[in-house]
C-alpha cells in the first residue's frame, strides 16, 4: 500500500474491487488477442480471401446490435453478475474451438458459427468493464481508474498478439486453445472477487421501466444531451474509419504486404498496443490535467493521420513505427470519450446510456465489411488514404458543429 500511496496512477487500487477487477479484466483481454490471432490467421490461410478475414472480423462485433441489452440487465441483477454470465460463456465457447482444432475438425464454417455466437456476447465487455469502474470507484479517482482500465487491453493487446502468435507457430492450434482456455478460468475466477455495489437510485423501487422503454429513454437521453450525442458520432466515426485499419487488416498487411508470417503478425499488433499502452499509462498518470473533450478530438485527428500515413508504408519497421505512434493517440482520443460518458451521463441511465454507446462500435463491422471488397479491389493504400481522409473530415465537421460544447475552455466537459 506504501507504493501506490506514492504513485498518484496507482491510487485506483485502493478500490478492494478494483484490485479484482483490473487483472481479471487483463486476462479476458490478453485471451481476445490470442484467439484474434489464432482464428484470423487460420480464416485467411484456410480461405485465402480477405473478404472472408474482413467478414470474420465483423462478425466479433455482432453484439453490438444488442448492448444495450446488456447495460440494461446489469441495471436489473447487477454488472457483476452480467460479467460473471459472460465470461463464462467466453470459456465453454473456447472450450468448443479447442475440441476442433485438437480433433482436425476445425473448417472455417464451424469456427464462423462459433466467432457468430462469442460476437453476441463479447462487444459488451467493454461496457461492463466501464460500469463496474463508474459505479465503485470515487469521483476524484475517475480519471486515473479508467487510464489504468484501459491497460489491460492495451498490454494484453501486446502480450496476448505475441504469445498466441508464437504458441500457434510452436504448437499449433489446437493447443494454443487450450492456454486461452486456461485464461479465461482464471479471469472468470477473479470476478467473483469484484464488488456487487450497485448505485441506488431514488424512486427506483416504485418505478422501473420495461427493457424496451429503458432502451428508448436510453436513446431519447442521447439524442437530447448535445455533448453525448457529439460523443456518440465521433464513437462511430472511429470505429468505421479508424480501427479496421488497425485490427483485423493487419493480417492481410501483414501477410500480403509485408510478406511476414504469424509472428509478424504479432509484431505489427503488439506495436499499436505498445504506444496504446504508453499513452493509457500517461493518461492514469496525468488526467486530471487534461482537458477531456479538446483532448479527443485533437487526439482523433491525429491517429486518423497516422493511419494514412500507414496506408503508403510497405516497409515493416516504419510500420510498426507509425503503428505505435497510432497507439499512443488513439489512447488519448478513447479514454477521455469515456471519462466524458460517464461524467455527464444521469447515473439512473448510466447502463443503457452505455449500452448505447457499444451500438457505436457497430461502425467497425461496417468498416470492415466495406473494406474487404475495397481491398481486393483497389489496394491497400486507396482503402487506407479513403478511410482515414474521410475520418479526419468528418472529425473536424464534429468539432465544428458541437464546438460550444466539445471545444469552448469553459464547456463542462473540459473541466479539468
Amino acid at each position: 500500500m506504501s507504493l501506490i500511496a506514492r504513485a498518484p496512477a496507482l491510487a485506483p487500487f485502493r478500490i478492494r474491487s478494483f484490485r479484482f477487477q483490473w487483472p481479471a479484466d487483463l486476462l479476458a483481454s490478453w485471451a481476445f488477442e490470442m484467439e484474434g490471432v489464432i482464428l484470423g490467421w487460420f480464416v485467411l490461410v484456410s480461405t485465402g480471401s480477405v473478404l472472408a478475414l474482413a467478414v470474420f472480423g465483423s462478425l466479433q462485433f455482432l453484439g453490438t446490435l444488442i448492448s444495450p441489452l446488456f447495460g440494461m440487465a446489469g441495471d436489473r441483477i447487477g454488472n457483476r453478475n452480467v460479467l460473471l454470465l459472460m465470461r463464462a460463456a467466453y470459456l465453454v465457447l473456447a472450450a468448443c474451438l479447442t475440441g476442433l482444432f485438437l480433433t482436425g475438425l476445425a473448417t472455417p464454417v464451424p469456427v464462423f458459427i462459433l466467432a457468430s455466437i462469442m460476437g453476441l456476447v463479447r462487444p459488451s465487455d467493454i461496457t461492463l468493464r466501464n460500469l463496474l469502474v463508474g459505479e465503485t470507484m470515487p469521483a476524484d479517482y475517475l480519471m486515473r481508474a479508467m487510464g489504468v482500465s484501459r491497460t489491460t487491453a492495451d498490454s494484453a493487446r501486446i502480450v496476448g498478439a505475441l504469445s498466441g502468435a508464437t504458441l500457434v507457430a510452436a504448437l499449433g492450434s489446437g493447443l494454443a486453445y487450450v492456454a486461452v482456455c486456461g485464461v479465461y478460468a482464471v479471469c472468470l475466477a477473479l470476478t467473483l472477487g469484484v464488488g456487487i455495489r450497485r448505485l441506488r437510485i431514488l424512486g427506483e423501487a416504485e418505478a422501473r421501466p420495461t427493457a424496451l422503454g429503458a432502451l428508448r429513454q436510453g436513446f431519447a437521453y442521447v439524442w437530447s444531451t448535445p455533448v453525448v450525442r457529439a460523443v456518440m458520432m465521433l464513437a462511430f466515426l472511429v470505429n468505421f474509419a479508424a480501427y479496421p485499419l488497425t485490427g483485423s487488416l493487419l493480417a492481410y498487411v501483414a501477410k500480403d504486404v509485408y510478406g511476414m508470417e504469424q509472428t509478424g503478425l504479432g509484431w505489427l499488433i503488439a506495436s499499436f498496443a505498445g504506444g496504446a499502452l504508453a499513452g493509457s499509462i500517461l493518461v492514469s498518470m496525468y488526467g486530471a490535467h487534461i482537458r477531456p473533450a479538446r483532448t479527443m478530438i485533437v487526439c482523433a485527428v491525429l491517429w486518423l493521420s497516422c493511419n494514412l500515413v500507414f496506408s503508403w508504408l510497405t516497409t515493416p519497421l516504419m510500420g510498426e513505427i507509425v503503428l505505435f505512434v497510432a497507439g499512443f493517440f488513439q489512447s488519448f482520443c478513447m479514454i477521455p470519450m469515456s471519462v466524458i460518458l460517464l461524467r455527464v451521463t444521469n447515473p439512473a441511465l448510466r447502463g443503457c446510456v452505455m449500452g448505447v454507446r457499444m451500438l457505436a462500435v457497430y461502425g467497425m463491422p461496417l468498416g470492415l465489411l466495406m473494406s474487404g471488397p475495397l481491398v481486393e479491389w483497389t489496394g491497400f493504400t486507396t482503402t487506407g488514404s479513403l478511410y482515414s481522409l474521410l475520418g479526419i473530415v468528418f472529425t473536424l465537421v464534429i468539432a465544428l458543429w458541437w464546438r460550444a460544447d466539445l471545444w469552448d475552455r469553459r464547456a463542462p466537459v473540459n473541466v479539468r
